[in-house]
């Protein structure tokens, strides 16, 4: 399957891409991107130069997912945002393939650490819908999966949970961090 840097200048790609993040984030994050505008925006945002906008295709050019990646802390860690698979290709590894391939040019771009923020607005896990304070890592220690929650996709990639923010989409409503070495410190 190919991964191709995703081109803001091809209204198709573009156009498929939006409509990835909207079907795919609808049942679980509901008003991340609740429009195909908001999706195209959030594209063309991440295909800007020094960022890295890849997405995977099938043979005869679909888009069957995508990832975007961006620099923080003058580019020794990166952030995942966002990555979102079709359907009907979840668990075939697309995502794992995506992961990899942000993972191999955020590391050629001298990236040691990649990061990921999942949040949790629906409940899907133990931190969802609580109070996490006054121990929020206590929580955090504890946290179990209630319904296919995308942090046991992302420890499975080799993740591991660095921090909670409660509240960060609004009371009970956390957002998970997690994070994983890609590039060895000089």
């Amino acid at each position: 399957m190919p991964i191709v840097d995703l081109d803001p200048g091809d209204e198709a790609m573009v156009d498929a891409c939006a409509a990835l993040l909207v079907e795919g984030f609808a049942p679980d994050w509901p008003g991340a991107w609740s429009d195909l505008a908001a999706g195209r925006d959030e594209v063309r945002e991440c295909a800007v130069a020094g960022w890295i906008a890849r997405a995977a295709v099938d043979d005869d050019g679909t888009v069957v997912g995508w990832i975007g990646g961006r620099p923080e802390y003058d580019g020794n860690v990166w952030e995942l945002h966002p990555l979102v698979v079709r359907a009907d290709r979840r668990g075939a590894g697309v995502g794992r393939a995506l992961v990899a391939d942000l993972e191999r040019l955020a590391g050629q771009r001298g990236g040691l650490t990649l990061r990921v923020g999942s949040d949790d607005v629906t409940d899907m896990t133990s931190l969802g819908g609580v109070d996490l304070y006054p121990d929020p890592l206590a929580h955090l220690a504890a946290i179990e999966d209630r319904r296919g929650h995308p942090f046991g996709f992302y420890r499975r990639c080799g993740f591991a949970l660095v921090g909670v923010v409660p509240d960060a989409n609004g009371p009970g409503k956390p957002d998970i961090l997690l994070a994983k070495r890609i590039g060895q410190p000089a």
